[in-house]
């Protein structure tokens, strides 16, 4: 049963966990493979691993998954900024074309998607990102491109959250509140066809639900949300009183003139709330988020 459990994790859970596990990273083995998309999602995972063996006490897990985690790092190329194919030798993949498979075409190490689409998918370890591009400024500068030149793709999962990164970076969240609402202005539509993809089991569906509200969870290995400017004047949300006690948190949004979007101030339960991310807990414990929107950033 034991060795039976064990194949299938190798074969389906992590069909690459051999070469993960013994280089730290997948290595490009054929022309077309999702190498890199592989990694990417295993980082990810060990990361959250990381954090779960951490509670229960397990602290050599937790600093081996942890460190598994960090192994993203090994596909970042200096040259293109973006992530990378790494050939069994530890070389990268030569010639390499970071826009090769938008539009779902075949390209070496990713899955239906560019490296642009997954160069910032490293939702646990945002600064870490940064460093490797140099500073906060080369990477505001480097992830703006992404919307400039047209590689980000609504429709595309490991690029969705991208708009809410520039939070991360004290002084430019103006723009995860300016592009959230264009990206919503954009490509969702009250209509049979409002959608701009494949909703894929609610993808789209939720995306644009979270922004709409004021909050998004663009980091899968925290119960956290990034803030943004909610698209309601007044909404509010009923919890399951199976396992909150209380029953409702009320979402306003107060502007100066009708073309406010700009984050001024944020009060949660009428106290200041400083930053831009809230916890989960501290989210559902809450009876009254109220935003305070300008029309200057």
């Amino acid at each position: 049963m034991y060795k039976s459990a064990t194949k299938v994790e190798e074969n389906f859970l992590r069909q690459d966990n051999k070469d993960y596990l013994s280089l730290g990273y997948v290595p490009l083995r054929s022309e077309f493979d999702n190498s890199v998309s592989h990694a990417l999602e295993y980082y990810i995972a060990d990361n959250a691993l990381s954090k779960f063996a951490k509670a229960l006490g397990k602290n050599d897990d937790a600093e081996r998954f942890y460190k598994q985690s960090m192994n993203y790092k090994k596909y970042y190329s200096k040259e293109y900024k973006t992530f990378r194919p790494l050939l069994p030798s530890g070389e990268f993949l030569s010639p390499f074309d970071p826009k090769q498979g938008e539009n779902f075409e075949d390209v070496p190490g990713f899955h239906e998607g560019s490296a642009w689409n997954y160069s910032f998918m490293v939702p646990h370890d945002v600064p870490g990102l940064i460093k490797l591009m140099g500073d906060e400024k080369a990477f505001v500068k480097h992830l703006q491109q992404v919307f400039d030149e047209e590689h980000y793709d609504p429709t595309n999962e490991p690029n969705i959250s991208y708009p809410y990164l520039f939070s991360y970076i004290k002084g430019e969240e103006w723009r995860t509140q300016k592009l959230v609402r264009e990206l919503i202005q954009e490509h969702f539509k009250n209509s049979p066809d409002g959608l701009p993809g494949n909703d894929d089991t609610g993808t789209m569906s939720a995306w644009v639900d979270f922004s709409m509200m004021g909050f998004y969870p663009d980091n899968a290995t925290d119960p956290s949300y990034t803030l943004t400017s909610p698209v309601f004047d007044r909404i509010t949300l009923s919890l399951n009183p199976d396992y909150y006690d209380k029953k409702e948190l009320v979402i306003e949004t107060k502007k100066t003139d009708d073309d406010a979007l700009y984050i001024n101030a944020i009060t949660v339960d009428g106290k200041k709330k400083e930053g831009y991310r809230i916890s989960h807990e501290e989210l559902v414990n809450a009876k009254n988020i109220t935003f305070r929107l300008d029309s200057r950033k």
